[in-house]
């Protein structure tokens, strides 16, 4: 019976531990509740669930243990007492056969029994004390595994503090941070507002210039108009008073000078003239020599006399060599200087300007610079002063290829159209997109100044023209032509004559002060280019024919008509353009070359060094320089030196 002993000790310490363990369970439970309740209700809440699916699972694992010990514990009490039992008898059937023997055999058989039952039992209760030791050591390894976790328990909640203690102190952060925004907000308003005064003032102070300026220009073109009748009117009373004088001093003059000419066409020169081409610019040294030393004319008073109604020897030379008198060769002419200032034949500079073609050039009228656009979308600034092949700027803002490009009259902004059905304002001293004109439904092929810089004209494949205003960066009227444009120009400061030149053969006059159009001029086959000379007298129109056309803008008609065998218009937008003094013009061919003719119809010289067709090219308003751009990525400039 003492072998019952350590199982009744061993219920009674598991029921000690489990009863400390809940303790220290609830102990552990109710601290991590007040530690807890000081922080939020959704920490609160998410470790409150963590304990009890713990506290679920733990539960559930110990449950059929427990259960299962406490079955063992109550089978082991009813094997004792029933152990108990068999001994009461026992010892009754031993007493029974010490008194007496009656009966021996029947009580003999029933003690066998009982002792093979005890053995039985005991047997059981040796197996049950096995299961009984297996439990406690399946119990002592659940109790480590609930130390390990109560010691991962304990190294979570320190790192929850942790985490705990970096949330509010980026809490703390977060509301500082929230702060300086508002503060910063606060400023940006404050800045906003003084940012919107400085433009309003801004906008009435450059207002107030546009209209001092336009005042100006009146008052000068009031001027040069006064002094220019007064000028009309000495030289019509000088004319009329020395005509009437040196009619036969000029009767003379011209014999002699006759004479002369036809003597040195006479005379055997090393290459023939060139066939339908013609030429004119100053006869002074070629007709100086025999004039001078002629006995029969009184020089200062013939110089004198011309000098005063304003003829001179380039002009009564021209006069008589556009009538078809005189037909000197083109060494004759080179040797006399009548071809004037020397053609810009050498290349001053050749780089790449786009990453592919490139189609317009343009100089700036103030400074040695010279703009470029091609189909890269770009527009490039090139400072020619400096021989430089690095662009001094890059323009960008266009979506599709650039068609033109122009400068304003006093170089500061520069304009751009595109591809892209818009025309763009950048200026050139910080390279910075201004302005955006969109509103064409096709793509813009050519876009100037209109009475600058307050508007501007552009010329679309959409068969309109429309004019901005840009102040206001919108378009204040439509102008519809009919046909495509691909290039226009204006007559004069105040930009009130608009030209343009269409795929239809026409060019169109628009006056922007009335509705009305003038007369259309027609030409052989569709229009390229534009061109007006300095003085807004004549104007140059490139045609696909491969022709390039001299107007008087004054009589409205084709006076020349420049050509040559080997000269072809290179595209669509080939760009023609007149010399400084509006004496010269030069186009580019789709052979490479670029062609300069005299205004008089005579082919100068032609220009290599392109490979490919030249598209656009450009004079320097300023010096001898002509640049160029084709088909391939190259710009050229030429100079005279």
């Amino acid at each position: 019976m003492q072998a019952g002993q350590p199982d009744k000790l061993s219920e009674t310490t598991l029921q000690s531990r489990q009863h400390h363990n809940k303790e220290h369970y609830n102990q552990q439970k109710a601290n991590f509740n007040l530690k807890m309740s000081t922080e939020e209700h959704v920490w609160r809440a998410h470790i409150v669930k963590c304990l009890r699916e713990r506290n679920r699972k733990e539960c559930e694992n110990f449950k059929e243990i427990i259960e299962q010990n406490n079955r063992l514990i109550d089978h082991v009490a009813q094997l004792k007492s029933d152990n108990l039992k068999l001994s009461v008898e026992n010892e009754q059937l031993r007493s029974a056969v010490s008194t007496g023997g009656s009966g021996t055999g029947v009580q003999g058989a029933a003690v066998a029994t009982l002792e093979k039952k005890l053995l039985s039992q005991q047997e059981e209760l040796i197996e049950l004390h096995k299961r009984k030791g297996e439990n406690s050591q399946l119990i002592v390894d659940l109790n480590m595994k609930v130390e390990q976790q109560r010691i991962t328990m304990s190294e979570k909640e320190h790192s929850l503090a942790e985490e705990q203690t970096n949330n509010n102190r980026l809490r703390a952060e977060v509301h500082l941070l929230h702060s300086s925004l508002e503060e910063l907000k606060k400023l940006n308003n404050t800045l906003l507002d003084e940012h919107t005064a400085l433009q309003l003032a801004f906008s009435s102070l450059e207002d107030k210039m546009r209209g001092i300026q336009d005042e100006n220009r009146c008052l000068v073109e009031r001027l040069m108009r006064h002094k220019s009748k007064d000028a009309d009117k000495l030289n019509e009373e000088n004319e009329s008073i020395i005509r009437k004088r040196l009619p036969s001093i000029f009767r003379k003059r011209s014999a002699k000078l006759k004479r002369d000419l036809e003597d040195a066409v006479r005379e055997p020169s090393n290459s023939a003239p060139t066939s339908g081409n013609r030429n004119s610019t100053s006869p002074a040294q070629f007709v100086g020599g025999g004039m001078i030393t002629d006995d029969d004319f009184d020089e200062a008073t013939i110089n004198g006399a011309m000098e005063a109604i304003g003829i001179d020897d380039t002009e009564y030379f021209n006069a008589r060599f556009t009538a078809g008198e005189l037909r000197p060769s083109l060494d004759t002419l080179k040797a006399s200087g009548y071809l004037g200032q020397a053609n810009p034949t050498k290349i001053l500079m050749k780089f790449e300007a786009h990453e592919n073609e490139s189609h317009a050039v343009r100089w700036s009228p103030v400074e040695r610079m010279v703009a470029t656009g091609g189909a890269d979308r770009k527009v490039k600034l090139w400072d020619i002063g400096k021989n430089s092949t690095e662009p001094r700027a890059v323009l960008s803002g266009s979506s599709a290829g650039i068609n033109s490009v122009d400068f304003d009259s006093t170089g500061a902004y520069i304009l751009g159209t595109s591809n892209d059905y818009g025309a763009r304002v950048w200026t050139v001293m910080d390279n910075r997109l201004r302005h955006t004109l969109t509103g064409h439904s096709g793509k813009v092929m050519a876009a100037k100044y209109v009475q600058e810089p307050i508007k501007v004209v552009t010329g679309s494949h959409d068969r309109t023209l429309k004019i901005w205003d840009l102040r206001s960066i919108a378009c204040i009227e439509t102008k519809f032509a009919g046909s495509s444009c691909n290039d226009l120009v204006t007559t004069d400061s105040l930009g009130s004559t608009i030209i343009s030149g269409h795929y239809d053969k026409k060019i169109r006059f628009w006056d922007i002060r009335t509705e009305k159009q003038a007369d259309d001029v027609l030409m052989p086959a569709k229009i390229t280019s534009l061109d007006l000379s300095k003085d807004c007298n004549y104007l140059i129109c490139s045609v696909r024919d491969d022709t390039i056309k001299l107007l008087d803008l004054r009589k409205n008609q084709v006076i020349s008509t420049f050509t040559n065998e080997h000269f072809k218009i290179s595209c669509d937008f080939a760009r023609a353009s007149f010399n400084s003094n509006g004496l010269k013009i030069a186009c580019g061919s789709a052979d490479g070359a670029i062609y300069i003719w005299n205004v008089n119809g005579f082919l100068e010289t032609t220009l290599k060094g392109h490979s490919t067709a030249v598209n656009a090219v450009s004079w320097s308003p300023n010096h001898n320089e002509l640049a160029s751009v084709g088909k391939s990525k190259r710009c050229i400039i030429y100079s005279d030196s």
